[in-house]
């Protein structure tokens, strides 16, 4: 019935999705294996894609020809730039979106893959020889065989939700566990742990009031995410803002004696960032209030979703603790919040490709390696996809560097730290965010995904026709002078320093009081710029603005590009080595790194043990 796959990726979430997209669409005959063919792509928490480090990942994955920031685009119903006030490297896009219409351009947009498969089952379990995975065994008695298997499972593994105190099995509200994965895979040596996440009630928008919020409406005029030519929005759906206040927190403090969380049953670690109201109000008991965003699930939806009430408290409780929210006073619940615990594999038993070090040709992405968030799943999916068609065709694999992506951050911390709760991303984990910006994605990344055979000829094109624009531009403002004639009058009534003499632009363009756009309007020179895009403009300021903090953050990466170079054998014996310290050839034998670079990141190893093993590997 089935023929023999290149790939067969099992799960149809964020993760799932740009996997099977990636490894299909760069040659492999793969399969998508789903539970329920109706959810593929669902925005199981939050109907919004990007936000801080996250947007900066979605416009990584766009870059490199994936189908997460083009989906957005197409499903958004608001878009706004974060962190506008700060520096370039922390503006972050994001988007709020129709969930529906969400998972609706997911599947139309694989559905066009012509390799790709699909088939709705649950996958009970592996077929694994002499350590090397070769295929699938389903529910309905299938065995699938493959060359590799990528395993998205989300939260579906041993799923359990908690309501107060009831507990029922499940991957998410209204659908089953995934059973049998996480019990094979434990038989195999692989180390397993729980972890925690959770929801907020939704609501029908048509009994709040809004007139008691305060209105967030998206940016004018808006983004978008991807490279592509993706049409942007011409009108949008505001978003609101409310606070609890202290009777809130008492009516939910009544539930304290009912919650999964603070009653034991539930022990897996949930996300630090992003807390439970109960855990809010336990936590922050000084605070009396908490903001509550209250975002549309669509364009034509009444369904509300009450970001900031994450959840997991008795239904009645919910109820009466809502209510109680400024606008939400007549407020008629649609469905109540939950917790839901799961199975996890501890990620630093992943090479840095993502796949596993104990099976050959299995890789793991998304929520199974510990992480939270749709960005966060979409790019492990992304890099797994990838290398799993890289390693089933005999091909060198693929990686991206810490001072390359945030992609690369991400999975160089999971494999080399590990997370002990739910990983999520931010600016601060990247020691190289003013090379990371979401403006330049497509920089950084496009020719690296074009060689790959990922990005197409048209996104390669116009990456090409953007890049000439910019450097012609930055040419055009860095040999252009201007005297004082022209340009003081203007520099006067902006209160900015008049020049004594001629200048180049690129000296005013690095005043912070002046941007590209005022000295295109006021100066004749930049006369060709008035044809460029607003994208290729802002890059053209950015470039020239923070050039010098540019070169720096470059030649910091270059100092440790020679460590990411200095490549570890992988049967390499560390007992040999006895001037390494204890902890230090403990924690290297255990984790295994791949190069001298992710060895100086391990907790434990010293910049002694790091020199120890260079001059040792050196011999």
């Amino acid at each position: 019935m089935f023929p023999e796959y290149d790939v067969i990726v099992v799960g149809a979430g964020h993760a799932g999705n740009e996997a099977a997209a990636a490894a299909a669409n760069l040659g492999s005959k793969t399969l998508l294996v789903t539970m329920n063919m109706q959810v593929i792509g669902q925005m199981s928490c939050n109907p919004a894609m990007g936000g801080v480090a996250k947007g900066q990942i979605v416009r990584e994955i766009d870059a490199m020809g994936g189908l997460s920031g083009i989906v957005t685009d197409e499903s958004m119903i608001q878009f706004r730039m974060l962190n506008r006030s700060k520096g370039p490297a922390m503006w972050s896009p994001r988007s709020q979106n129709d969930r529906m219409l969400f998972a609706q351009k997911w599947r139309l947009a694989l559905e066009k893959i012509a390799n790709l498969d699909f088939w709705q089952d649950m996958v009970v379990g592996l077929i694994v020889k002499d350590k090397r995975v070769r295929g699938v065994k389903t529910s309905m008695g299938h065995e699938i065989y493959a060359k590799a298997i990528i395993i998205t499972s989300g939260t579906f593994l041993n799923g359990i939700i908690h309501i107060g105190e009831k507990q029922f099995g499940g991957g998410r509200a209204g659908e089953r566990a995934a059973t049998g994965i996480t019990e094979q895979l434990v038989e195999l040596g692989f180390e397993a742990g729980r972890m925690k996440t959770g929801t907020p009630p939704r609501v029908d928008g048509r009994t709040l009031d809004y007139s008691k919020m305060t209105e967030q409406p998206g940016d004018d005029p808006p983004g978008k995410f991807s490279f592509m030519d993706t049409s942007p929005l011409t009108k949008q759906r505001s978003c609101w803002m409310t606070y609890t206040n202290p009777k809130v927190h008492e009516v939910l403090a009544t539930g304290f004696d009912k919650s999964p969380m603070f009653t034991g049953r539930i022990k897996g670690l949930g996300p630090r960032y992003c807390p439970s109201i109960e855990d809010k109000i336990n936590r922050f008991a000084e605070r009396e209030r908490h903001q509550i965003f209250v975002e549309p699930e669509g364009w034509e939806t009444v369904e509300i979703y009450v970001n900031g009430f994450s959840t997991s408290l008795p239904e009645d409780v919910q109820y009466k603790a809502l209510r109680l929210i400024p606008g939400f006073e007549n407020a008629k619940m649609f469905r109540p919040g939950y917790a839901i615990e799961y199975d996890f594999f501890p990620p630093t038993q992943l090479k840095s490709t993502l796949e596993t070090k104990l099976v050959e040709n299995l890789f793991f992405a998304g929520q199974i390696n510990g992480t939270t968030g749709y960005e966060e799943a979409a790019c492990q999916g992304l890099i797994a996809g990838i290398n799993a068609h890289l390693k089933v065709h005999d091909l060198p694999p693929f990686t991206l560097k810490r001072s390359e992506a945030y992609i690369g951050v991400l999975i160089d911390d999971l494999i080399n730290k590990g997370t002990e709760e739910p990983y999520r991303m931010f600016t601060s984990r990247a020691e190289y965010r003013l090379l990371l910006r979401q403006d330049n994605a497509d920089w950084r990344l496009t020719e690296k995904a074009y060689k790959l055979g990922l990005a197409s000829e048209e996104r390669y094109r116009r990456f090409l026709d953007k890049k000439e624009k910019i450097e012609k531009g930055i040419r055009l403002v860095k040999e252009a002078r201007i005297s004082p004639e022209e340009i003081n009058g203007y520099l006067e009534s902006i209160g900015s320093a008049t020049i004594k003499e001629k200048v180049s632009i690129e000296r005013l363009l690095k005043r912070p009081e002046l941007n590209i756009y005022q000295l295109i309007e006021h100066i004749s020179h930049l006369e060709p710029l008035r044809h460029f895009s607003n994208e290729v403009c802002e890059e053209i300021e950015i470039m020239i603005k923070y050039e010098d903090y540019i070169e720096r953050e470059e030649k910091m990466a270059q100092k440790m590009m020679a460590l990411e170079d200095y490549r570890i054998p992988a049967n390499f014996d560390y007992d040999l080595v006895k001037a390494l310290s204890a902890e230090g050839r403990e924690k290297l034998k255990r984790l295994r790194p791949e190069t001298l670079g992710q060895a100086s990141r391990i907790s434990g190893v010293s910049p002694s043990d790091v020199s120890i093993l260079m001059v040792y590997l050196g011999k």
